[in-house]
């Protein structure tokens, strides 16, 4: 498994309070204490919360990923672990 040779040793979680916005938090995670990824972001769509990963626009208008995991269980992995920080974030929040 690729996981258990990367721990991911903390992640932070961000809300964004938009109402009539998709993108619900932007995440940052740390893999081993030493390597950082920002702007990963917390996204509702059709089918649920999702994660996007970094990303830039190209020349033509697209979108490419500038840091993604290999793998669909590396994907996942990292999926769950943000989701699971989000939740938690979301039920210390602040009442408004």
């Amino acid at each position: 498994m690729v996981h258990d040779l990367m721990k991911i040793t903390d992640i932070r979680i961000r809300i964004v309070k938009k109402d009539d916005n998709k993108l619900k938090a932007v995440a940052s995670l740390t893999i081993d204490d030493c390597f950082a990824v920002h702007d990963i972001k917390v996204i509702d769509g059709n089918q649920g919360l999702f994660i996007a990963m970094p990303s830039r626009k190209t020349p033509e208008g697209s979108y490419k990923d500038i840091v993604h995991p290999l793998n669909t269980e590396t994907r996942e992995h990292i999926k769950e672990l943000i989701l699971a920080e989000y939740e938690k974030a979301l039920a210390e929040a602040p009442a408004e």
